[in-house]
């Protein structure tokens, strides 16, 4: 027992480390999509506190039937529509904001609800911009000119890849970049559009 301002208190419960209240449910997709982690990850967010995205971006799609509605998730996670649990996008996804919130506004009309508090953007996620979903495509119809063989991708030209090109070569916007001086922000969003102009003109 403690003395905090006079109030008799129990000092708080250490966790072990085989403690079965400790636990932590991992979704990995081991192909290219399609195994049914969407259904999962739902399942499993019933009785969770936090569902989180870790990686990727809005090319995926994920459809969960609750009671006569059926919600399409592509950027939310999937556990969204339990109303305990937190939402979490890391900062390995890749975001647009637009698609984001038209995939929101649709979920809203099939009965998503209370979600504003309990939607988290990690400030490190990366920004999907329309021109990385331009590049995309122009990617895809030079690989289908390519005489050595190369096959196209089958990108869903999203922009994903283009993002994370940005992103790994450390010139890609974050959501915290959102969040700072907007005209730094304009800067350097007019220096990655002139990169990828030049790359593509």
């Amino acid at each position: 027992m403690s003395d905090v301002n006079g109030v008799q208190s129990e000092s708080p419960r250490k966790r072990l480390k085989n403690d079965p209240t400790n636990k932590v449910a991992v979704v990995l997709g081991a192909q290219w999509g399609d195994e049914g982690k969407g259904k999962v990850v739902d399942m499993l967010a019933m009785t969770s506190d936090v569902v989180c995205r870790c990686q990727g971006g809005n090319n995926a799609g994920h459809t969960v039937v609750v009671d006569d509605a059926e919600y399409d998730f592509h950027i939310l996670p999937s556990g969204i529509i339990n109303p305990k649990a937190v939402s979490l996008i890391g900062n390995g996804v890749v975001v647009h904001l637009g698609q984001m919130f038209e995939e929101i506004e649709k979920n809203e009309a099939k009965g998503l609800k209370e979600w504003k508090d309990r939607l988290l953007i990690s400030d490190r996620a990366h920004i999907v911009f329309d021109f990385h979903q331009s590049v995309d495509g122009l990617q895809e119809q030079e690989r289908s000119k390519d005489n050595s063989g190369t096959k196209t991708l089958g990108t869903t030209k999203k922009g994903i890849g283009p993002c994370y090109s940005s992103k790994a070569g450390r010139h890609g916007l974050r959501m915290a970049d959102l969040l700072g001086e907007f005209s730094v922000f304009e800067q350097r969003l007019r220096t990655l559009v002139d990169a990828h102009q030049r790359m593509f003109p």
